[in-house]
């Protein structure tokens, strides 16, 4: 729980430094740069003797959907939504986790299902409040793709741990950034000729976003995932949404409704108490 916990505080800050930087940086050409940047620092870890091609492969796969398609999604929905809207529309995300989860299982788990329901609700308090319009369509979509794709394969990554004789979380998590930079470096070519300038403040919030928040933030966020139950996992999936309202407020200049932001942070932490219960 407290790699979950220290992860959503670090990914509160990343909506305001990924608008700021999407905004003057292809998207595609971000994520495939955040995605090799974590690559490069679990390389050296990378220990593969002994993992089956078939595990090895899974786990390039899961990489490819859950970092590679999501931060391709999560980029691109930077250019029709300002970042609160984008943090906000992530709410669906901890349904999907449960839900997927459940249907991996052949099972119903109404205890889980029920925080992960208590958890949007939490996140809608403050989604209200904002007054986060539909949104551009286009936008929303692309969020709930991005949503879709890391739910996905926090599921299969936790199958897949779960299996007998698999390596550690250091010795294995380099295959999955390889995956994902695979995808975004294949959706970077088909772009064709993608002119990028960066500026050294932009340079160190991209290697800030890869090297930790990518890096650092994901292999903790999964190893977290491997020590929880699906319940807990759904709920800490919103746990970020207010935390990032709360970053806007205090360190980008956004202003927000503190009532209702207790509010939230309630609701939520009622959720991961019902989500930590046994069935």
């Amino acid at each position: 729980m407290l790699y979950l916990i220290a992860v959503s505080l670090l990914w509160a800050f990343s909506f305001g430094l990924t608008k700021g930087l999407t905004t003057g940086i292809d998207g595609t050409f971000v994520a495939t740069a955040r995605v090799g940047l974590a690559m490069l620092v679990f390389l050296p870890f990378l220990r593969i003797r002994g993992l089956s091609a078939r595990t090895t492969f899974a786990l390039i796969g899961i990489g490819a959907v859950q970092f590679g398609l999501m931060y391709l999604a999560y980029n691109e929905s930077f250019h029709f939504l300002p970042a609160y809207q984008v943090a906000l529309f992530t709410v669906t995300t901890p349904l999907l986790v449960t839900l997927l989860a459940d249907a991996f299982d052949r099972k119903l788990r109404l205890r889980a299902l029920s925080a992960a329901l208590l958890a949007v609700a939490g996140t809608a308090i403050v989604v209200f409040k904002a007054g986060a319009p539909l949104g551009t369509l286009k936008g929303f979509i692309l969020v709930q793709l991005a949503n879709a794709a890391f739910a996905i394969g926090q599921v299969l990554y936790r199958r897949v741990r779960a299996s007998p004789g698999t390596p550690n979380d250091r010795a294995i998590f380099a295959l999955l950034y390889a995956g994902a930079f695979i995808v975004t470096l294949i959706a970077l070519l088909l772009k064709g000729d993608v002119t990028v300038t960066i500026h050294s403040t932009q340079l160190l919030t991209l290697l800030y976003l890869g090297i930790i928040a990518s890096g650092v933030g994901f292999f903790l966020w999964n190893r977290g995932a491997t020590q929880v139950n699906a319940g807990t996992l759904a709920v800490m999936n919103n746990a970020k949404v207010p935390l990032a309202i709360a970053c806007s407020l205090l360190f980008f200049g956004e202003t927000a409704d503190l009532l209702r932001l207790a509010a939230s942070f309630g609701l939520i932490a009622t959720a991961v108490w019902l989500a930590g219960k046994k069935e």
